[in-house]
């Protein structure tokens, strides 16, 4: 496995400057900045990458607004109680996309966001009190008590609401395999620790956050 500082150098001559391209998203938000997010806009994160799963994003885009009309601003209180005459109201809408089993997700994970803030006081704190060091545990846990939040679903809703992160991208994969921590895409929990220890290591060697690794890794492919 090479050290950071090698793929670095194979991203910057792939790519040149590379800040301005790491400078397109937000960086990582500090434990404090997360824990102070409202839970609503946790469900409502989950719910916009659970719709854009296989779906085009810019059309989930256009039609947020109505999102947040449909789901009253996905009170994780209110939407917990949708019943069955509410699904099948919003299943009618016309102003959200009409998938059954992503509207039946929102109730799953509303309640899910509620069982954290039960939890911990807050679903903001107890992301914000996760380790990054155990990001791959943070993903299983999304996959196990969240619906629909598995595979990449998942880390897209944690970069989107800026956890320090990293996406198992097609490029993030081929750095992965080219330095030989995985033979194949990881989906096995040996496959995904070797990964997280991998990321680990580059961390303590470059001090970077995941998400930061993860960009560059992907641009010394891409």
């Amino acid at each position: 496995m090479r050290s950071f500082d090698e793929i670095l150098a194979i991203a910057v001559d792939r790519k040149g400057n590379l800040k301005p391209l790491l400078n397109t998203h937000g960086a990582p938000k500090s434990p404090n900045a997360l824990a102070a997010v409202p839970d609503d806009r946790w469900l409502a994160m989950m719910t916009r990458c659970i719709f854009q799963a296989g779906f085009n994003w810019k059309v989930v885009d256009n039609m947020w607004p109505g999102f947040e009309d449909a789901f009253e601003g996905f009170d994780p209180g209110r939407c917990e109680m949708l019943n069955d005459d509410d699904l099948a109201r919003l299943v009618s809408d016309k102003r959200i996309v009409r998938n059954g089993r992503k509207i039946r997700a929102v109730q799953q994970n509303a309640q899910f966001v509620n069982e954290l803030a039960a939890e911990h006081g807050s679903a903001g704190k107890f992301f914000g009190g996760w380790p990054a060091a155990d990001y791959i545990g943070l993903l299983a846990l999304l996959k196990k008590r969240g619906a629909r939040l598995g595979g990449n679903t998942g880390s897209y809703f944690l970069r989107f609401m800026n956890v320090d992160s990293f996406i198992l991208s097609k490029d993030v994969t081929a750095r992965l395999i080219a330095e030989g921590v995985v033979d194949k895409t990881p989906t096995s929990q040996k496959s995904l620790t070797a990964v997280q220890d991998a990321f680990n290591e580059w961390q303590r060697q470059s001090g970077r956050s995941l998400t930061e690794i993860s960009r560059i890794l992907a641009f010394s492919i891409g």
